[in-house]
């Protein structure tokens, strides 16, 4: 059988306007090259399952990191950090992207990534991760797990999110994959039809996914909303479109 070994921690990097940030880093233990894979956490924050999440990419071959994106609320726990987000009105756009970009440049000066970087976030990841697919150019892949608000109205903007994502697809620079269930309500399945003509509208390569009984946080095995047989098939959709366009 192959050796199989893979070395996770907390380290430091640097984010948006060089702020030194916590992240969670797993990969492989082997000479590589690995892809890197940036992990988006949820709106209730970095937690212990989004950490497992990134394990779980090290297992698959990956190397994975997860930025702290709210660490600058400086609380004793995810749940007091994410209160704190959600009382000032959400994750400012800017921050976000450049947190993101600082986890890609921490991937892509190892010596054992193959220079491929991906995305995945889910809930307001899923929606950071389809801004970051506009916005972000050495992307080569990422994936929407129900991201609520892409196709946000004029009366959901805010200063610290001015733009909805969806009227930035014309910008996107990779692949997207996109993973819904029919019985959410943000993303409803109209929302998501209307993140769709848009994709369709302007080009991009896509698959879009959504799932009967399931609906927003499917992935979320800590979480009444875990739908396995949904969670199963997502996970098989998500290592096939990285290992198509990261490999």
């Amino acid at each position: 059988m192959p050796y199989e070994a893979l070395l996770a921690e907390t380290v430091h990097m640097r984010g948006h306007q060089a702020d030194e940030i916590d992240a969670y880093f797993a990969r492989p233990l082997g000479a590589g090259p690995y892809p890197g894979v940036v992990v988006i956490h949820h709106m209730p924050g970095w937690d212990e399952a989004t950490k497992e999440i990134a394990r779980k990419f090290a297992h698959h071959g990956y190397a994975a990191i997860s930025p702290n994106l709210h660490y600058r609320e400086g609380k004793d726990t995810p749940e007091a950090n994410s209160a704190s987000v959600r009382a000032a009105g959400g994750m400012p756009d800017d921050r976000t992207l450049g947190d993101i970009q600082g986890a890609l440049s921490f991937l892509s000066s190892l010596p054992y990534c193959n220079g491929k970087l991906g995305a995945i976030g889910y809930c307001s990841g899923g929606r950071q991760a389809y801004l970051a697919a506009c916005k972000i150019p050495r992307l080569s892949a990422a994936v929407d797990c129900y991201g609520g608000g892409v196709a946000a109205a004029a009366d959901e903007l805010t200063e610290r999110q001015p733009v909805a994502p969806i009227d930035f697809t014309a910008d996107m620079h990779c692949p997207l994959l996109g993973l819904f269930g029919q019985e959410d309500r943000r993303p409803s399945p109209q929302e998501v039809a209307k993140t769709e003509a848009a994709l369709k509208h302007h080009g991009k390569t896509y698959a879009f996914h959504t799932y009967e009984n399931a609906g927003h946080a499917f992935f979320s095995v800590d979480r009444p909303h875990y739908r396995p047989e949904a969670a199963v098939d997502g996970w098989k959709k998500v290592f096939t479109w990285f290992g198509t366009y990261l490999r």
